[in-house]
């Protein structure tokens, strides 16, 4: 069985790894059966239940493997916000046309940076353009002037729905704020604060050889596993990282000290933003389904289209990371959410 239990070295990580519980264990089980059917080339996962630390990886996987994350992305950009927030440079209720003039007309001056963060902006998920910009590989300012001039779907703050390109604008707001390129600014305030060594916001220098590749991407020079895509460096899904890196940033959620952020800010980030909308959502952080059949209502957590998941319980003073080489629309139903239930389950 290619498969195995890794202790993570304490100078690293201060947990020490124990035996994995029966529903674990049934998760290992079930990714080793993916692995060993061909359906999946390789993944890691990782469980933490207070101190203790529960890690596996599985086919071509290594245990550090640098995988590419995608919209695990997402909450780490919200982070880089609230750091601002916490310096008081920016307000959640600060319009976004404040710090980015050309985001004018219409709604759009009626956007709020919360808005931005909690998916209520009216912002597209993707521009209309997407694909057109991708083919020529556009520059990260060609998808901001996009995103400047793309027609609002609904009145801000009057519903939640998905929007890659409102975290974006987030993003363009701490460059213009922290005069920092927005790569820097996370790994200076996010990653190496929290010891996350092996993560960066685009490809850090690393060869895209040297990353996890997924299944079933085009062969394209624009699609995912393309060098444009990784380098890129998109704030809305561009991190690439371990799951180590990617289990401390979730655990410094569940014991938040000053080293990032305010505890009473972290704290915030978790709590449901947007009562008496559509669907709750933090700042930056997903809530409600697909983080486990038995978590609590406290529960929150993001996957990405590249096959990842992390998620944390702070009533259970738990968190599982998944990263996988499958793409989600290949494995949410067959590999993530039963995973997720399962570790739940084992709590």
């Amino acid at each position: 069985m290619n498969r195995r239990d890794f202790l993570i070295g304490a100078a690293a990580l201060p947990f020490a790894v124990q035996p994995a519980s029966a529903n674990t264990d049934e998760a290992v089980r079930l990714l080793q059966r993916k692995v060993d059917s061909g359906e999946l080339a390789g993944a890691v996962l990782q469980v933490r239940r207070g101190n203790q630390v529960s890690a596996h990886h599985f086919g071509i996987a290594k245990p550090d493997s640098v995988f590419y994350l995608a919209s695990l992305t997402k909450p780490m950009t919200a982070t880089a916000v609230m750091i601002l927030v916490d310096r008081e440079r920016v307000s959640l209720e600060d319009r976004v046309q404040k710090f980015v003039p050309e985001f004018s007309g219409g709604e759009r001056e009626r956007v709020l940076l919360r808005h931005l963060l909690t998916h209520t902006s009216g912002l597209p998920d993707m521009l209309p353009e997407n694909e057109e910009l991708r083919k020529r590989h556009a520059s990260l300012r060609d998808f901001v002037a996009g995103t400047c001039k793309t027609q609002l779907l609904f009145s801000p703050g009057t519903r939640v729905s998905y929007q890659s390109m409102g975290i974006l604008l987030a993003s363009e707001i701490v460059e213009r704020v922290s005069n920092r390129s927005f790569p820097d600014f996370l790994r200076d305030e996010v990653f190496r604060p929290l010891e996350m060594r092996d993560s960066s916001l685009g490809l850090g220098g690393r060869k895209l050889e040297e990353t996890m590749q997924l299944q079933h991407d085009a062969p394209t020079d624009w699609a995912q596993n393309s060098s444009y895509w990784r380098n890129l460096g998109a704030p809305w899904g561009g991190v690439h990282g371990t799951a180590a890196d990617v289990s401390r940033f979730t655990n410094y959620f569940l014991h938040p000290d000053a080293s990032v952020l305010k505890p009473a800010t972290a704290a915030a980030m978790l709590a449901n933003q947007t009562q008496g909308l559509n669907r709750p959502w933090g700042i930056g952080w997903a809530m409600g389904s697909g983080f486990g059949n038995r978590s609590s209502a406290r529960t929150c957590g993001h996957s990405g289209s590249s096959g990842t998941l992390m998620w944390l319980d702070p009533e259970k003073d738990l968190s599982c990371v998944l990263l996988t080489t499958l793409p989600a629309a290949f494995s949410r139903k067959t590999l993530l959410d039963p995973v997720s239930d399962l570790v739940s389950e084992a709590a």
